[in-house]
């Protein structure tokens, strides 16, 4: 009787700890997949500001096509994407360096900066970066947990059984990690 109770007690302390386990990585799966929401979400949300900043700006820099013209191939390069981490990683750095060279044309035309609608334009371009970076830093800090867990002992063994595998990271590609140049 002792050693029945003994191997029950075994078994049910073996399917709880499975369960424990195989709950964990479905969280740190679906925690990864809301953080890829929020990016997308703020990748849209600049996506749709930019039309109304260029439409701004070329009001009062009409000789600067080219600039323009690199923000708008930037901005459809984005919107045409795949949606992943890798699909998204490079055209919206590329739209980040093209929106740099459009705001640093504002300190060549003092009318443009001193413009409400290019302030206001700008803020909420600011604004979203600023919330671009939080999600991709959330991201990736979701990525972390979610592929320590999957590598980790004894969840590994659960991980594998059940097909899960080791997801990307939202990286900035060389092009983003240097200073775009501007020239007038």
């Amino acid at each position: 009787m002792l050693l029945l109770t003994l191997v029950i007690v075994i078994v049910v302390a073996v399917i709880a700890v499975g369960v424990a386990m195989y709950n964990g990585l479905i969280r740190s799966k679906n925690q990864v997949e809301n953080a890829w929401s929020q990016i997308d979400v703020q990748l849209k949300r600049r996506l749709d500001l930019i039309p109304n900043l260029v439409d701004t700006v070329k009001g009062y820099a009409a000789h600067e096509q080219e600039t323009f013209q690199q923000v708008i191939a930037a901005r459809n390069a984005a919107i045409d994407a795949p949606n992943t981490p890798a699909g998204q990683a490079a055209p919206n750095d590329t739209l980040t360096g093209a929106l740099g060279k459009l705001f640093a044309l504002s300190e060549a035309y003092p009318e443009l900066k001193a413009n409400q609608n290019f302030l206001a334009l700008q803020e909420e371009l600011t604004a979203t970066e600023g919330r671009v970076a939080y999600a991709r830093q959330f991201y990736n800090d979701s990525i972390l947990d979610y592929n320590n867990k999957i590598e980790s002992v004894p969840t590994v063994f659960v991980a594998k059984m059940l097909g899960y595998q080791q997801r990307e990271y939202f990286e900035a590609d060389e092009a983003a990690r240097t200073a775009p140049g501007v020239g007038f």
